[in-house]
């Protein structure tokens, strides 16, 4: 049985705050079994703006034609509330999201949400994030495992842990950042830092496209913003992490300070939305 969790309750956004246009963006692979109560959860939240958009890799069980079913249940005349944006090979996930956010943004989104489909990011956290980067000005909002008040799942082994805690402190010492989640996928970002990340332009094919887009977001002078979050683990379907994957993590921060030693440059200021 999954551990249940249960977060302190979070004051309603005010009535302006949830109408705004906010795109969460859930890239699948294999996840039909998956997708519908995520899709539930998010369409229940008390928030006018938001509109699901799944990004399907040709899923061989069928995802992508369970999104359809989604859109069909949840759209309303005047109003999309889930898109499906379909893909005709998987060749990775950063690649799906970049084609996602960057959907979202011409579509007219002023905020993306990027969210896995397993249940491992808390949909109750979307309103809070919303409104923390509202409240604060923040460009990027992390939900974060490991600022204090974030927990992982009780089901993840003690080495499984200390490889996640590895992998962050790797990553953040070889680039100087203070990010404690800087491989983290639960991220909220304006539309005009994902604009200036320029997602076509991103190098990385999987799971360091987190790594990756943060990075270039704090060199250009953007505010990264962390809130805890209860991280659980999948109960149905498989990771998608393999060796190549791995291997383009460990090799993605040495990459980026190289280019960043090669162009030290940075604006001194955001750049105008």
């Amino acid at each position: 049985m999954r551990p249940t969790h249960t977060p302190a309750a979070v004051p309603p956004l005010p009535a302006e705050w949830a109408r705004t246009a906010t795109t969460v963006v859930m890239p699948t692979y294999n996840e039909a079994a998956n997708l519908p109560a995520m899709a539930e959860a998010l369409m229940a939240l008390p928030l006018e703006g938001l509109r699901l958009l799944v990004v399907d890799d040709n899923s061989p069980d069928g995802t992508g034609k369970v999104a359809e079913g989604l859109a069909e249940q949840y759209n309303e005349p005047g109003r999309t509330r889930v898109g499906v944006l379909h893909r005709t090979t998987k060749d990775g996930l950063g690649r799906a999201y970049a084609a996602g956010m960057a959907r979202a943004v011409e579509e007219g989104a002023a905020y993306v949400l990027q969210m896995d489909a397993d249940g491992s990011h808390p949909p109750g956290k979307v309103a809070e994030m919303l409104g923390v980067a509202l409240a604060t000005g923040a460009d990027v909002v992390v939900g974060s495992r490991y600022v204090p008040g974030g927990t992982l799942s009780e089901a993840w082994s003690p080495h499984r842990r200390l490889l996640s805690r590895w992998a962050n402190a790797y990553a953040s010492t070889i680039l100087g950042t203070r990010v404690r989640d800087i491989t983290g996928g639960f991220n909220l970002w304006s539309a005009a830092a994902l604009r200036t990340v320029d997602l076509s332009t991103v190098d990385s094919a999987g799971y360091s496209f987190q790594v990756e887009t943060k990075y270039r977001a704090l060199r250009a002078g953007f505010t990264v913003v962390e809130v805890p979050i209860h991280f659980e683990d999948r109960t149905v379907g498989e990771s998608k992490m393999n060796l190549s994957v791995q291997l383009e993590s460990v090799a993605m921060p040495w990459r980026l300070r190289a280019k960043a030693v090669r162009d030290p440059g940075r604006p001194a200021h955001k750049p105008a939305r």
